[in-house]
């Protein structure tokens, strides 16, 4: 028996480790890892506010600032950055005409400037390699990526922790947050600019298209598995980064799109997460043990 298994465990254990002996490996395993401790817990506050498509909007609304970048040479960040601005300003401007509603003058902004961004970097005359914008490249990660991400993941994770009573307290009763001396107006800002934030550092590694999966997902996923705040959050992050690595051994292993691959990941933890939930919950209620299936809970997102 110990002649089978001793076999088995050392190939078992050349599986895991094989991809770690690349240094490109190496820093796509780390970029990540910081990717996953950023987008996993700001994710969950993501969902628990309605901005799934507003994270998808900004994501698609800095991408001709990324393709502008990548073209004249600046840093992807700053290009990014000025993206975001021009998107804001064009929302705002196109959300005052009367005639246009703010749902449709963000659809108008947002596929105009992803178009032309799209415009730029499939030309023929663009640079090669300037289309991994869209689909990432996160073995292609420098130190400044890392040095960025881990910085940015830093800010995230003190920022939500000091705005942790504010959110809390807009995301259950905004009317009633400014009797708490909480502005909802500056609570929604503060939680946008992490969002940017966030989404220039994951479109560095996952690219324009799939950046949202790392911030979304993860957090969507733990929303179905626990009640309580706290524990979501932490479940969020571990959720992101076993999703990433996961997605990082299967490019290795099958030769696919590292960025894709991730992206498939997270989708298949939520599918699991939603069918295993799903059938948890039929049980309960066939049994008298719980409400109807897919009734939420009230002690959702309720802190320890």
């Amino acid at each position: 028996m110990l002649d089978l298994i001793a076999p088995a465990s050392a190939s078992a254990w050349h599986a895991l480790a094989d991809p770690w002996a690349q240094a490109i490996v190496r820093r796509a395993f780390l970029e990540i890892g910081l990717i996953g401790l950023l987008g996993g817990p700001l994710g969950c506050w993501i969902v628990f506010y309605g901005l799934s498509y507003s994270a998808e909007s900004l994501a698609h609304g800095l991408f001709p600032g990324l393709v502008v970048a990548a073209l004249t040479g600046i840093p992807l960040v700053i290009g990014g950055a000025a993206g975001l601005v021009v998107a804001a300003l064009g929302i705002a401007i196109a959300g005052r005409v009367p005639t246009i509603g703010r749902d449709a003058a963000v659809a108008i902004v947002i596929t105009t400037l992803f178009g032309l961004g799209a415009l730029l970097a499939l030309s023929p005359a663009s640079p090669p390699g300037i289309q991994g914008l869209l689909f990432g490249d996160v073995l292609g990660v420098s130190d400044g990526d890392l040095v960025f991400a881990a910085a940015a993941a830093a800010v995230t994770a003190v920022s939500l922790w000091a705005l942790q009573r504010a959110l809390l307290a807009v995301g259950f009763d905004r009317g009633s947050a400014p009797s708490l001396g909480i502005s909802p107006l500056l609570v929604d800002a503060a939680l946008l600019v992490l969002l940017a934030l966030a989404i220039l550092v994951t479109v560095q590694g996952l690219g324009n298209l799939l950046a949202l999966a790392m911030l979304v997902a993860p957090g969507a996923t733990a929303a179905l598995l626990v009640k309580r705040f706290g524990p979501m959050l932490w479940l969020a992050a571990a959720l992101a980064i076993a999703a990433g690595f996961g997605g990082l051994y299967a490019s290795y292993y099958l030769n696919t799109a590292a960025g894709a691959s991730i992206a498939a990941a997270t989708v298949v933890l939520y599918a699991g997460a939603a069918g295993g939930s799903w059938i948890v919950r039929s049980v309960r209620s066939r049994r008298g043990l719980g409400g109807p299936v897919g009734a939420r809970s009230p002690e959702y997102a309720r802190m320890p």
